[in-house]
């Protein structure tokens, strides 16, 4: 427990360093909301804590200077997230997690890069960090704030579902370009929550 606390103590002030004040108070924010989601599902808190943490590690730069630094770490870029840049810093922020901050865990790495698009099949882990970074107490633009912070201490993969709807609904009424992904997460949540009923 000690040796968690002393990790999270380091990360927190070197991403008070890297992030902007607004950035690094969401990140907090996303963590505390990430335990409380932990201890509502039974899973690991230490766990939730440390990937809602650093979900945002890679969100320093704008959108075209993590897409060059994604390719000089050759990490593969889609051409769907060419299109979707703001997506990318999920992806980026999942390969400094692993090879800047030392974090080994593959479920925490795997959080941290699904957060922005969802997946189909996705870990409770990866719910959690994704609802928890939509349900925050300082997020206030999305309509369906309350209803959601309400069904995420109920249902996970309802509110997945939810949340995933409303996106694309908005990405479209924007004429923004959605993530492949985020289609592929909203039909595997479509089917499961169908199934469940």
């Amino acid at each position: 427990m000690s040796n968690h606390c002393s990790q999270i103590m380091m990360l927190r002030s070197k991403l008070k360093t890297k992030l902007d004040p607004m950035r690094y108070e969401h990140s907090l924010s996303v963590s505390f909301t990430c335990m409380n989601l932990a201890m509502r599902y039974g899973y690991d808190i230490d766990k939730a804590e440390l990937a809602g943490l650093m979900h945002d590690c890679g969100k320093r730069f704008a959108d075209e200077i993590i897409l060059k630094k994604c390719i000089s770490h050759k990490i593969p870029v889609t051409d769907a997230e060419m299109k979707a840049l703001p997506v990318l810093h999920a992806k980026y922020g999942a390969w400094l997690a692993e090879n800047k901050y030392g974090i080994e865990d593959p479920e925490i790495i795997s959080a941290i890069a699904c957060h922005t698009t969802g997946k189909a099949d996705m870990s409770v882990l990866d719910k959690i960090v994704y609802i928890a970074d939509y349900i925050e107490p300082r997020r206030y633009k999305a309509d369906n704030l309350p209803q959601m912070r309400r069904l995420a201490y109920e249902d996970l993969d309802q509110t997945m579902y939810e949340i995933l709807k409303s996106t694309l609904e908005y990405l479209a009424k924007k004429g923004a370009d959605a993530d492949p992904m985020t289609a592929t997460a909203y039909e595997y949540f479509k089917q499961l929550v169908a199934a469940e009923k």
